[in-house]
């Protein structure tokens, strides 16, 4: 109810107004509480911070499922994202040999899921090395990067996994990362905190203490005040199809079932109304 779930494919992650690691984070190791198998993360501008990862994560035991390789030029990352493969047939084998020797395998939470192949695979601002490096002319940088994003696209495909990326600026060279990409999530920050949107995602509440949860979107109030207004016998009405004049803006029905005028101003409405102790 409060994350969205990653699906198959290669999933964009766009963060407003900063980075995002934490937003982040928090989707990997969501993602790994509800799957088995490790996440193989390429990480690129510092996202991979083991600091925050054990502060966000609830478990120890969670971060030994996340392997990280990091990239500091373009071509380091792309040779980390070639090299996917080769690491994850590293761990199959280590995984199973030690699974051997203890005796048994781990449970598996689902049928179609396995504690030894990939559950994940991340690329946090996959396009930070591939502009930032002065080796690169800009055409071969747009190429680098075509590239990853196609070994990327391949291993979604391959593994049967998503591919959770985002990118560190929305601009001409970066529009290959969102045309790549099976779903879009974007990320804003708050007052009450990060509010996520996506396909079939909305971040609608937000926790608080003893479990409630606090609620900030318009359309939710507007449904909610409408379901009330019915319980008290007050009919909502439609706003009318002519644009309203000056002194008032539609209608209204009260408790009683008379149809009165509504101005501009709700509360005053109901302050000068005759007959309900108003002045």
């Amino acid at each position: 109810m409060l994350l969205p779930q990653l699906d198959d494919g290669i999933t964009l992650l766009d963060v407003e107004g900063g980075r995002g690691v934490p937003i982040l984070q928090s989707l990997v190791l969501d993602h790994l509480l509800l799957n088995d198998g490790p996440a193989f993360w390429v990480d690129a501008n510092g996202h991979a911070t083991t600091t925050t990862l054990a502060q966000v994560s609830p478990s120890q035991r969670l971060l030994n499922r996340i392997h990280v390789a990091r990239g500091f030029t373009a071509y380091q990352h792309y040779g980390a994202v070639c090299d996917l493969p080769t690491a994850v047939n590293k761990s199959i084998r280590t995984s199973t040999a030690d699974s051997g020797a203890a005796g048994r395998g781990e449970p598996s939470r689902d049928e179609d899921t396995s504690p030894y192949t990939p559950a994940l695979i991340v690329a946090p601002a996959v396009d930070v090395q591939y502009r930032a490096d002065d080796t690169l002319g800009e055409t071969h940088a747009k190429t680098l990067q075509a590239r990853t994003l196609a070994r990327l696209a391949t291993f979604a495909e391959g593994y049967d996994i998503p591919v959770l990326v985002t990118r560190n600026e929305r601009n001409e060279f970066t529009e290959p990362v969102a045309t790549v990409a099976d779903h879009h999530l974007e990320c804003k920050q708050t007052r009450m905190g990060p509010r996520v949107v996506g396909e079939d995602f909305e971040t609608l509440v937000y926790p608080v203490d003893d479990g409630a949860y606090y609620q900030t979107t318009f359309a939710y109030w507007q449904q909610l005040l409408a379901a009330r207004a019915t319980q008290v016998g007050v009919e909502p009405t439609t706003p009318a199809p002519s644009t309203p004049t000056p002194e008032g803006v539609g209608t209204g029905v009260t408790a009683d079932g008379e149809t009165v005028a509504a101005t501009a101003d709700p509360l005053l409405d109901a302050w000068t109304a005759s007959g309900t102790g108003g002045r």
